[in-house]
């Protein structure tokens, strides 16, 4: 008898409850965070009552997809993970949420009826497997195949900031102060440095005019010297504007990260560094390397849209998210494609808890072609979950051999935050932060991109 089989894996019970986190005012091309992000906890059950934890979006389209993929679980064991991803098309998805949306190349975020599906069930997933490596007395990344690595490089994620968020939000306030030009941006740097031991920066753009970030990641470059660097603006940028950023900044940049929207503008941009990088080499003092690699958390969100951007050549590294892509598995199966077609890779992150960077960190630790460190918002959100916040050590996490994902829910905290989440009057039960944007400027409207 198998080691599993002594055990009864079955699922008795899913336990789903949402929060509300506090959340920094972060800016964006879009606007800036709300005071308070919404997440979801899950907790799997089996029936020889081991736990098992996973996270997710919060948002009210993935609540509403949450009950009826978790039922999908109950009565089978949490190592059934094919059945349920098998099943979950059988799930119906509110044609309200998807209607009209341009869901492929980068041209929306999740929008899909499957993208939709397949956040909520990275969620499931997860917490499956943290509940058989808890049963088993392994940790996740071994039953992913074992770790190539036993501490994971992340990068500091720099925002534009206000000191505070507008008048009359009620939110708790941080020690980070403001970040509105390029002394801002260096200071705060400096204090992830400090704090952290982050060895790279990831500056998210869109915000300022471009020559006003180009002037923020040179203030970075020459503070940080040999530092690597990326600049992201959510695609907030012409082909044009991406290009002679690409020229200005290609020799300090480690990678642009979706400087424009959409696949086919990608590869413009693309094609055109490439045509350009002969022609950069240094003729007297005066050239610049210009062939910096574009990436992507937009472009590539699923398996259909890689064809048409690795053909294109639009992207040279994709940013992988198993919230996008469904979980830890298909993760690494992404991570095998882009080996292969010699694309580099990495991982996105969103507002997210301890659970998600465990989770992350677990799944990282087993990608043999990792060479970029990745990214995680973790060390802004001042609230969690667990009884013990994964901790960073010279810019990295330690990779647990703890039994499961090795973290532990604090019951008193998840019961605090899911309150506020009950408390709410539905305001910020939707991430917008264009709304929360109006808050401060009554005129707001979310730009139309190109914005420059």
């Amino acid at each position: 008898m198998t080691a599993s089989a002594s055990r009864d894996l079955t699922v008795t019970e899913v336990r789903l409850t949402p929060v509300l986190v506090a959340d920094p005012p972060l800016l964006n091309t879009q606007g800036v965070h709300q005071p308070y992000t919404p997440r979801l906890i899950v907790e799997v059950v089996t029936a020889d009552g081991i736990t098992g934890l996973g996270e997710t979006y919060g948002d009210t389209k993935y609540l509403e997809l949450a009950r009826p993929l978790a039922d999908r679980l109950l009565g089978h064991r949490v190592d059934d993970l094919n059945r349920l991803f098998a099943e979950a098309d059988e799930v119906a998805v509110d044609a309200a949420r998807v209607s009209g949306q341009v869901d492929v190349g980068g041209l929306r975020g999740v929008q899909t009826a499957d993208k939709l599906r397949l956040s909520v069930l990275s969620a499931l997933e997860v917490a499956c497997l943290d509940a058989l490596g808890k049963s088993l007395g392994l940790p996740v990344h071994a039953l992913l195949g074992g770790k190539v690595r036993d501490a994971v490089e992340y990068s500091a994620y720099l925002f534009y900031k206000w000191a505070e968020h507008p008048e009359g939000v009620t939110a708790e306030k941080d020690d980070w102060g403001a970040a509105v030009d390029p002394a801002g941006v260096v200071e705060q740097a400096r204090r992830f440095t400090e704090r952290y031991g982050f060895r790279s920066f990831k500056l998210k753009g869109g915000v300022f005019p471009p020559e006003e970030e180009i002037a923020a990641v040179r203030a970075l470059a020459a503070a940080f010297p040999g530092h690597p660097l990326r600049l992201d603006p959510n695609g907030a940028w012409s082909v044009e504007t991406s290009l002679k950023v690409a020229r200005e900044l290609g020799d300090v940049l480690e990678y642009l990260e979706d400087p424009t929207l959409g696949t086919p503008a990608m590869a413009e941009v693309a094609a055109g560094l490439k045509r350009a990088a002969p022609s950069a080499s240094d003729q007297g003092g005066g050239g610049r390397r210009v062939g910096v690699p574009l990436a992507t958390n937009m472009c590539v969100t699923t398996f259909a849209e890689i064809k048409e951007a690795f053909t294109r050549d639009a992207v040279q590294v994709v940013l992988s998210d198993h919230h996008y892509w469904g979980g830890l598995r298909n993760t690494q199966h992404l991570a095998a494609i882009c080996r292969t077609f010699g694309v580099g890779v990495s991982m996105h992150s969103n507002t997210h808890l301890g659970i998600s960077l465990a989770a992350m960190t677990h799944v990282a630790s087993t990608v043999p072609n990792l060479h970029h460190a990745c990214d995680s918002h973790y060390p802004w959100q001042s609230e969690d979950v667990l009884t013990e916040r994964p901790a960073f050590e010279d810019g990295t996490v330690r990779v647990s051999d703890a039994p499961g994902l090795g973290v532990e829910l604090d019951r008193d905290r998840l019961a605090f935050l899911h309150r506020r989440w009950l408390d709410d009057d539905g305001a910020l039960r939707d991430r917008d932060d264009a709304a929360a944007m109006r808050v401060a400027d009554p005129g707001w409207v979310r730009p139309a991109v190109p914005r420059w």
